[in-house]
């Protein structure tokens, strides 16, 4: 069982936050744990549901798309006045449980747009506002633990995530110039509502429990989305002011080394 962290109450006191796919899950564990610690947050999906933080400017939007993403940075952008803090973790997977070449190639298409590209997009159209907003600038990119095991089922969402990596590294090599910190994390077996369907699609075409897809986590338990939200905390914050480029595993001990 998760243990409760009680945040600093103003820790981000004054800073203007930016989440992606904050409606549910990760993204909303992520949302509220800057709000607890004094920031202003604005979050996007393409609709919120009864899990999104009540006290954040929700946007509804489809970052899949260039136009989606432009309209939803401007929207951003003028609740906020600008930005200080980026999390891109707009993600989405669909099991293909006959393999690799039973995944149409819209699906890689549609796959790459969410799950890589939409980072990409927003970052660029938000840098010239993390710039302007000087040193301390972070951003933090939510990939998966698909992107180390790139299972057949999710090869699309796998490559995807690994390409996200990557960008990750060199975004950060080009940026701390400016000081503005890159960060990826990947997360393992998290409890959320999508990763849930997920393996439970996995779950019933490999005659397993649902407990059992998450039987092996060294210590214990599956992840709650708030152990996510704390290493963004972190890797957002001034404590981590001398930590860039890296890509940070939350798992528990399961997946293989970086």
């Amino acid at each position: 069982m998760f243990r409760t962290v009680t945040p600093a109450p103003t820790e981000f006191t004054g800073k203007r936050v930016i989440v992606t796919g904050g409606s549910r899950g990760i993204g909303a564990a992520i949302t509220q744990r800057f709000l607890d610690a004094g920031a202003r947050v604005v979050t996007t999906a393409r609709s919120a549901t009864d899990d999104t933080p009540r006290d954040a400017t929700f946007i509804a939007g489809d970052l899949s798309t260039p136009t989606g993403v432009q309209a939803f940075t401007t929207a951003a952008l003028d609740a906020l006045g600008g930005v200080d803090i980026v999390v891109n973790n707009a993600g989405a997977a669909r099991t293909h449980l006959g393999g690799i070449a039973t995944i149409p190639d819209e699906e890689w298409l549609d796959a790459l747009n969410l799950n890589y590209l939409s980072a990409v997009r927003v970052t660029a159209a938000l840098l010239p506002a993390l710039r302007e907003a000087g040193q301390g600038g972070a951003i933090i990119n939510i990939s998966s633990g698909a992107a180390l095991t790139a299972p057949a089922p999710l090869a699309h969402y796998a490559a995807a995530k690994a390409a996200l990596n990557a960008y990750g590294k060199a975004l950060a090599t080009e940026l701390a110039p400016a000081g503005i910190r890159v960060a990826t994390i990947v997360p393992g077996n998290v409890l959320t509502p999508g990763a849930d369907a997920i393996r439970q699609d996995i779950a019933d075409a490999t005659g397993v429990s649902l407990a059992d897809t998450t039987a092996g986590v060294p210590l214990g338990r599956p992840g709650d989305p708030r152990d996510i939200a704390e290493a963004v905390a972190y890797l957002a914050s001034d404590r981590a002011q001398w930590v860039t480029g890296v890509t940070l595993t939350v798992d528990g001990g399961e997946l293989p080394g970086i």
